[in-house]
Order: C-alpha cells, then structure tokens, then sequence
C-alpha cells in the first residue's frame, strides 16, 4: 500500500480560535434531494441483488427539487403549488434479457422516504417525476469485471474525532427537529470562538401544530433551549439566535405547513448540503463529492468518503489520536487498492498501517452497511 504520513500534534480545527460549522437539516431541500437519491440506491441494489444476486450499475445522485407555493396559517394552511422533484441519474434497465421498472422503483422509493421522515410533509403536496436514464456501457463494463475496478478517478476524505463545535451543530439539529411543534428544515450554523459558540438556528414551526403568536414564541424558547442545553454538554459557552429573519410584531414569522421551506421558495438538489460526516465544515479538507445515490459498489466517490471516515474513527479509537484521512483513487484499478491513503495524525504509522488494511480487506461492508440504511451520507 502507498501510504503517507503527515505528523500533526492534534486536531489543527480544535486548537483554532476561530471554527466555522454548518448543517442543514433533515428537511432542508438540498437534504431532501440526498434522502431520496440514497434511498433509490438502496432500493434500486436490493432489487438487482434479489433478482441476479448482484447488485447492478447504477447511479442515481441527480435529483432536483423545485419549491412549491404555500400558505400557512396558525392552526391549519394549505400547500397551494405543489413541490416538484425530478428523479434522474442512470440505471440498469435491461438485465439478461429481463426488464428492471426502474422508474417506478425510484418513484415508490422517493415516496417512502418523505412517509418515513417528515411529520406534516405528504407525499400528496409533491409532484414526482422520473427520467432515469440507462446506464453508461463504459462504466458498466468497469462495473461488471469480476475484481471490484474504481469506476472514477477521485478522492475521499474523513476525519475523527469530531471537534466540540462539529458535535454541538449536529446534536442541535438532530434535537430541534424532534420537537414536536418543529418541522424538519432545521438549519445551524456554529461559530467557535475560544470556548465560546454562537449558534445561528433556522427552525420552522408546523402551523397545524401552532395555535397563536404565544405558541410560536414557546417554539422559539424551545429551540433555544435545546441549542443552548447541547453547546454546553459539549463543554461550550453559547450564544444562541432562532429564527433572525422574523418581525415578531408583524407576524411575520417562520411557519410553514409542511414543516420545510421546499413549500415556499427554497429549490434543492443532491450533493449541495453536507458532507458524509454530516456537515459542512470549511476549515477541514473536503470532498465534494455528492455521495448520495452513486452506487456503493464501484463508485469511489462514494465509498472512498465514507470509508476514510470509517477509518479515521479506527485510528482515534484504537490509538487514542486524531486522524485525518485521504484516499485516492484511479479508475480502473481494484477498489481496495488505493493509488494513495494520506494520514494526518500524531500516532506512528506501524500504529495504523494494519487498520487501514484491516478496512480494505473488508470494504465489502461499506456496501453492505449502504444497502442497509447503516450508515449515513449527508
């Protein structure tokens, strides 16, 4: 294996005075548009591996989201243009002589996902449409060779442990979404500065779940408080702010009735949010990559990410020491035999040359835990 080592002390983003870290939430439109790629992925491989005991060539990380038109109101509202998704990409068809419904596989999928994750969001005030095209021969012969070929030429990149800001963005959201009166569109920003972090949070009420202008002001008090309970769990000062775009006298306030701005002016699409940690982080190294949706077989794009991260939490695990991953890929070459792994961390390298090969040998679970649903990629 080519491998390097680059010596650091410690996580170089924890010892900044200065940290900047985004998420946007499981209800943004650009996450929207990751759920429901990853997920046609993972229908899409559960049926090829069923059907032919393999999971077929495919990638369906393009989908685009325009926003509807809504009006909510304080115990009820109507979505009054309904959201339109397009589901594209490219897919095996045609297998063996055998037709694949590949367009309504993605529609059902992209149904189920918005069934399975949204409060007050229907999949009634969507408009779905798919355009999935066949896939391309050339990467589908890549594809097909009997050892697993790297169907691109890119890099992945993760690191591990999370910094204190990193793990409070995440926590916030994930905990202000599950309020009750909180629709899924919840967006954080974190600024770090020394201990201190002033947390920026755009959480919409469901107006069906909001009776009046005291209720919305409980909504507010609510997000505030669990931003503020999560920062300093996390050992941080915080300065919270919720919902900064209202006039509270004029009533002009953020509430929506599906529980996401998709209703009502927000467009999205796949690979524009987060990262594969979850979060946008722009003073660590990262891969632009949009993930979501390619497949998890030959795709680096996809694997390489989530793999690097898989063994950046190794190495801080079994070492004790931060650790900043990147792999490299080249097309056509064996997926499990990188044409460079870079590791920043203060561990020795014969501390963590045998858990990188420990997860190349098995990289066969990157697959498998994406088929799944176990792990996440936005």
């Amino acid at each position: 294996m080519n491998i390097s080592r680059t010596e650091t002390q410690s996580d170089p983003v924890k010892n900044r005075e200065v940290e900047l870290v985004e998420r946007k939430g499981l209800g943004h439109p650009d996450s929207i548009c990751d759920g429901i790629a990853e997920k046609i992925s993972r229908e899409l491989s559960r049926e090829y591996r069923d059907r032919f005991g393999h999971i077929l060539h495919h990638n369906t990380d393009e989908a685009q989201l325009v926003a509807g038109e809504s009006n909510p109101e304080f115990n009820s509202g109507e979505v009054i243009e309904p959201i339109f998704i397009l589901l594209t990409g490219r897919a095996t068809k045609q297998f063996e002589g055998e037709e694949i419904p590949v367009d309504k596989i993605a529609l059902d999928a992209a149904k189920e996902y918005i069934e399975d994750n949204f409060k007050a969001l229907d999949p009634s005030q969507i408009e779905f449409k798919s355009r999935i095209g066949e896939t391309s021969t050339d990467l589908a012969a890549v594809y097909e060779r009997e050892q697993r070929m790297s169907n691109d030429t890119s890099f992945g990149v993760g690191h591990a442990p999370l910094s204190p800001a990193e793990k409070t963005v995440k926590q916030v959201e994930k905990g202000v979404r599950q309020l009750d009166q909180c629709g899924e569109d919840v967006k954080v920003m974190g600024l770090r500065q020394g201990e201190g972090i002033t947390l920026t949070v755009a959480a919409p009420a469901i107006s069906s779940r909001t009776g009046s202008m005291d209720d919305y002001r409980n909504h507010i008090e609510n997000v505030r408080d669990v931003a503020e309970r999560k920062a300093r769990e996390n050992g941080l000062d915080p300065e919270v702010h919720v919902n900064t775009a209202d006039d509270i006298e004029e009533e002009e306030i953020y509430m929506t009735v599906t529980g996401t701005s998709a209703e009502m002016g927000d467009d999205g699409s796949v690979g524009r949010g987060n990262r594969v940690n979850g979060l946008i982080t722009p003073h660590r190294s990262m891969s632009m990559e949009a993930a979501s949706g390619k497949n998890p077989v030959t795709h680096v794009g996809k694997i390489y990410n989530l793999l690097s991260r898989e063994i950046a939490k190794s190495i801080h695990e079994e070492t004790g020491e931060y650790a900043q991953v990147k792999m490299l890929s080249q097309i056509g070459a064996p997926i499990d035999d990188p044409k460079l792994i870079e590791v920043e961390t203060p561990a020795e390298k014969e501390e963590f040359q045998e858990i990188i090969q420990r997860h190349l040998d098995s990289i066969d679970e990157i697959t498998k835990k994406c088929v799944e649903n176990q792990i996440n990629t936005f």
